[in-house]
């Protein structure tokens, strides 16, 4: 197809898609002249990952970039989870975090094979040390319980990364599920919560000219 058919294919402009290609987000085009060039099934892929990546996942082109280039590096599926969560999680030093924060966090996940840069550790770590700063004290087991559904949640990105066949398709997959699954966890949550709260806090219907908050 020509750049006009990608463009009108893919959603993206014209302009936009000469742009991801000068980035190395998107693959050169097969020349069939000095000004003309086919795209292929390939590209249109690429172009939707991208759109995933960037407007749904919320990356910048130079994360969604990164992760990408790790997708077509032919590294290990381990390397690639690794890319992704740094991709897509705010940089943090450990020393700039409570020790006793880290500690807490680090018994949740006992026997878990977790680095010590692990951004979701750093991440957990500094969630829990802002808890008990504003007196949110852990009284029923919360960072137990959230422990428990993130490694339910992992074995599930990886049951779904098994299913793929050849290392290219697991490897886009641990992208797309990294990048993508924060933005499902974080929505199903807020449907969960709804849903044991009306149990055990039940309260009158709203009504009808009821509206809802606005950011």
């Amino acid at each position: 197809m020509k750049m006009a058919e990608l463009s009108t294919a893919s959603g993206v402009s014209a302009a936009t898609i000469k742009y991801y290609q000068r980035e190395r987000l998107l693959p050169a085009a097969d020349k069939t002249a000095p000004n003309q060039a086919d795209y292929t099934e390939r590209h249109l892929e690429r172009l939707r990952l991208i759109r995933a990546l960037t407007e749904v996942g919320g990356l910048s082109v130079a994360r969604a970039g990164a992760v990408i280039a790790s997708i077509d590096s032919g590294e290990p599926v381990l390397y690639t989870f690794a890319t992704a969560q740094h991709a897509i999680s705010e940089h943090l030093d450990a020393a700039d975090i409570d020790a006793d924060a880290l500690q807490h966090v680090d018994a949740a996940m006992p026997g878990w094979r977790v680095s010590p840069d692990n951004p979701g550790r750093l991440a957990a770590a500094r969630v829990y040390e802002t808890f008990v700063a504003v007196g949110q004290a852990d009284e029923a087991g919360w960072l137990a319980g959230y422990a428990a559904s993130a490694l339910q949640a992992a074995e599930a990105d990886l049951n779904e990364i098994d299913s793929r066949v050849g290392r290219d398709a697991q490897a886009e997959t641990v992208v797309v599920g990294s990048v993508l699954g924060d933005r499902l966890f974080s929505g199903l949550r807020r449907a969960a919560q709804e849903h044991v709260a009306s149990g055990r806090y039940p309260a009158p219907a709203y009504p009808d000219d009821y509206e809802e908050p606005t950011p």
